[in-house]
């Protein structure tokens, strides 16, 4: 990996992977991620689809792991159950119940983080304004369009106000008026203290991160924060960084 970032975290990070390996059965497809993410930061992952980003994030969020290496969320090695109830995780594919309405939907999944009555009612409201679909809280999700799913998706990850937060391409499908408001409500967040990770191919979504990790073909190629990475490679933008790299596609 090539490191450019040359901040030294001195206090424990939020999120912490070293010398993470992956195989499936005998194909290889992480190979020897580490990165930190300090509390109340956001980090971006960029890669083409297939380059091991959202393997990643699943190794990190306990869904998955590792082959090898440790990974500490919150100072605790994972896969842990109770660290995991404290992240908010948002898939690519949407893990939704479609004949039931999105506010059945939202109950469900508040009620699995113990958040009931009031509370809850009031944290509903607050998600379904944040992803524009108060209007539509009593359809069932099987009418819905496929980017209402994503950001139902989006409205679910965030009903328990987790402190660590993980997206893979959560703002695929998504106006760019709707995608500015979500970054806004990200940014928000952030500076409430929520530790996010966030998946993208999108330039310049990445461009709004704190840190950046660039991967290809399972391999961290770049870290630091986007002016580092630019600076680096004597690069305008993101994109001509990502191919000084060798982040072409094939």
């Amino acid at each position: 990996m090539q490191d450019v970032n040359s901040k030294t975290i001195t206090s424990p990070p939020c999120i912490s992977a070293r010398s993470i390996d992956k195989f499936f059965g005998k194909k290889q497809v992480l190979f020897d991620i580490s990165l930190e993410v300090p509390y109340s930061q956001i980090l971006g992952l960029l890669g083409p689809s297939g380059s091991g980003k959202t393997t990643l994030i699943k190794i990190i969020s306990g869904i998955d792991a590792a082959s090898s290496g440790e990974v500490n969320v919150l100072n605790e090695k994972m896969p842990k159950l109770s660290v995991m109830s404290k992240i908010g995780y948002m898939a690519q594919s949407d893990a939704l119940y479609g004949d039931l309405t999105a506010e059945e939907n939202l109950k469900f999944f508040a009620s699995m983080y113990n958040l009931n009555g009031t509370k809850q009612k009031q944290r509903i409201a607050e998600v379904m304004q944040l992803v524009d679909l108060s209007d539509h809280l009593k359809k069932q999700v099987k009418q819905y369009s496929g980017g209402m799913k994503r950001r139902l998706s989006l409205a679910i990850a965030l009903i328990h106000k987790p402190p660590v937060l993980i997206l893979d391409e959560p703002t695929v499908g998504i106006d760019p008026v709707l995608r500015k408001s979500i970054w806004n409500e990200l940014y928000k967040l952030k500076d409430e203290g929520t530790t996010i990770i966030i998946t993208t191919h999108v330039m310049d979504e990445v461009e709004k991160c704190d840190y950046l990790g660039m991967i290809r073909d399972g391999k961290l190629i770049a870290s630091g924060t986007p002016n580092e990475i630019k600076n680096a490679t004597a690069s305008n933008t993101i994109e001509e960084a990502f191919l000084y790299y060798g982040g072409a596609s094939k």
